[in-house]
């Protein structure tokens, strides 16, 4: 009998223990080295053979799809199906997308991962900007929308589009910060401010598409 593949709120398979320690390492090798990531470094910062990498992920391009995959899967809203809800359930589960996801954009990690993901989309060197897009911003929506439609369901959020609705969330949680910090801006977001931010943020977003239930 074949193991259970563990997969997370979107469907995404959930990498083992072991690749996950690889994909931390391509992310190490990122901020380290920039954009001259290569199978033998990280073969030999991981611990193992390139003909493994190349087994779990395919290619290089394979192998930055399930870097970024990972690093986007820090982001969520709840862990466990979005069901019905009432106010509380829907504010708590909006927060917890806003606070990862604030908590991921600020890290060193990310900054350096989206500045040479731009780098390669203006130079059309690679294929990192559409891997980042692809499996960043977009798969990150497709962990909250269905908490939106689940509050629209509800009777808790009025919105005709959700797409568009998901945008204004995403702006009023994301603001400036993640394009000053792109620039070099010496942003210190702790964890306490981080909240505060995301708190406000959902407050903002209930103001303009909340609705008492009927």
């Amino acid at each position: 009998m074949s193991a259970t593949v563990a997969r997370d709120e979107t469907g995404q398979e959930v990498p083992s223990a072991r690749q996950q320690a690889v994909l931390d390492a391509v992310l190490a090798l990122l901020v380290e080295e920039g954009d001259q990531l290569t199978m033998d470094a990280v073969a030999r910062r991981a611990s193992c053979s390139k003909e493994t990498l190349y087994k779990w992920f395919g290619d290089r391009d394979g192998l930055l799809t399930a870097t970024v995959r990972w690093q986007a899967s820090r982001v969520h809203a709840g862990r466990d199906a979005a069901g019905v809800l009432d106010a509380a359930t829907l504010r708590e589960r909006l927060l917890d997308f806003a606070v990862t996801w604030l908590d991921v954009i600020a890290g060193r990690t990310s900054v350096v991962l989206n500045r040479i993901a731009i780098a390669h989309a203006g130079s059309r060197k690679g294929n990192l900007g559409a891997i980042v897009l692809a499996n960043g911003r977009l798969a990150i929506g497709g962990r909250v929308k269905p908490v939106l439609e689940a509050g629209r369901a509800a009777g808790l959020l009025a919105y005709e589009d959700g797409e568009t609705a998901f945008r204004t969330f995403f702006g009023l949680v994301g603001r400036d910060i993640q394009i000053r910090l792109l620039l070099g801006d010496a942003l210190d977001l702790d964890a306490a401010e981080i909240r505060r931010d995301a708190a406000r943020a959902v407050d903002q977003f209930l103001a303009l598409y909340g609705q008492a239930r009927p």
